[in-house]
């Protein structure tokens, strides 16, 4: 295996060895989720008695909430810096969660809000979901969440004050935070408030997310999030959507996570109006190229990051992923007027085919105005513009032909081409 963590920055080293004593002495509190809560109350002026963030009397938070604190104090090895970053982390959550029951508590109409046909962009990541969604975002006629939007929702964004000033500045400093932490994490994914972020922050809020899962190797975690139903994270997903929208009217959502590969068909109970856009790629080369990326992104929270557990539990659980949609797509769930497969390899031969096929697959329009704006969003930000990203099959101690045949049924069923 050739695979080693970049150097840390010096700031960074100090921090850890407990030379910046404030962000020290903030590190050194418990994750504990009665605490969490008590301070992002009084983080918000809210009084002792105000509840614990429910909304409409919903309150099914608390149990991901305390699973994920035991398992991050547990088992995340968290450095100083880590425990620091991870509980302003939760703060913002549960700071959130309550701004958000607050305010369906004095607007209880935005529950009517009409989320009309969103096109959910989903496949396993590293193939084209980031690439595809930022073209997307161009298109005037689509609407695609920023960064700032989805980490702050309340109070909702108004059309003649966009970007909210304040909240793209938090959600700056929030973002722009791990890049600073991990080297080079940008050349592998770029974050930043104004960019289209994945809506998997929307289901953060429920404390039942992929986002921790990322993060930190936190097993605990990972299994209760396996084994739960996600029907309330994505009616949290929901309820931010309908906010966000609340003083535009509705309008034409574009969506993108690969974690909801995991969720098709609660996605489809509560939008079953929803419109696929699945991106495929060989597996094996998708494999150490997530595991890359996920590294990095644990190497801003803890010293030890391994590559080879990681990429153990990547062959797994895109393995169960990536077999589950063979399954729904022979099983009718996804229908073929309201889905669209498109294949990486094609979208690298040619990007703009490749984005009308996308139109065409889910019954959209491309203007000429969006499709020159697309044009130069793609000379602008080639492939690569922010460094290289360099990864390799054998840093994931994997057998080829074992995994070769884990995905075998996936590549078959849609003629997925091999990349060696």
């Amino acid at each position: 295996m050739s695979w080693e963590p970049p150097p840390r920055p010096e700031w960074v080293q100090a921090v850890n060895r407990g030379e910046v004593l404030p962000i020290a002495d903030v590190a050194a509190r418990r994750l504990d989720p009665g605490l969490l809560i008590d301070e992002a109350r009084a983080s918000l002026g809210l009084d002792h008695h105000a509840g614990v963030g429910a909304i409409d009397g919903d309150d099914r938070f608390l149990e991901p909430l305390a699973v994920a604190c035991a398992a991050l104090e547990d088992e995340a090895h968290l450095t100083v810096l880590g425990r620091w970053i991870t509980r302003r982390y939760l703060l913002r959550l549960l700071e959130v969660r309550f701004e958000l029951a607050a305010y369906v508590a004095a607007d209880p109409g935005v529950r009517d809000e009409e989320v009309r046909s969103p096109i959910i962009v989903t496949g396993a990541p590293r193939t084209g979901t980031t690439i595809l969604y930022g073209l997307l975002s161009c298109d005037p006629a689509l609407r695609v969440p920023e960064g700032w939007e989805l980490l702050r929702p309340v109070p909702p964004p108004e059309p003649d004050h966009f970007p909210d000033p304040g909240r793209l500045a938090l959600a700056d400093a929030e973002l722009r935070l791990m890049p600073s932490v991990s080297a080079n994490l940008d050349a592998i994914h770029e974050y930043s408030g104004r960019m289209p972020k994945e809506c998997l922050s929307a289901m953060s809020f429920e404390l039942l997310t992929e986002e921790i899962s990322v993060r930190y190797d936190v097993p605990r975690y990972h299994r209760y999030l396996r084994a739960a139903d996600l029907t309330p994270a994505y009616e949290m997903h929901k309820l931010v959507l309908q906010v966000l929208q609340r003083r535009y009217g509705p309008v034409q959502w574009v969506l993108k996570s690969p974690a909801h590969l995991a969720a098709l068909p609660t996605i489809l109970s509560v939008y079953p109006d929803a419109r696929i856009v699945v991106t495929h790629r060989d597996p094996l080369t998708v494999l150490p190229s997530v595991s890359s990326l996920v590294a990095t992104l644990r190497l801003a929270h803890s010293d030890d990051v391994d590559m080879a557990t990681i990429g153990r539990y990547h062959a797994e659980l895109y393995g169960r992923y990536l077999d589950a949609l063979v399954d729904a797509d022979q099983q009718g769930l996804l229908d073929p007027a309201r889905t669209h497969h498109g294949r990486y390899a094609d979208f690298a031969a040619d990007p703009m085919g490749s984005v009308r096929a996308t139109y065409d697959g889910v019954g959209l329009s491309l203007m000429a105005e969006a499709e020159a704006a697309m044009a130069v969003h793609l000379a602008e930000k080639p492939k690569g513009h922010k460094g290289e990203h360099r990864y390799s099959f054998d840093d994931l101690g994997l057998d080829r032909a074992t995994e070769r045949a884990r995905f075998e049924r996936y590549r078959t069923h849609f003629s997925v081409p091999e990349e060696g």
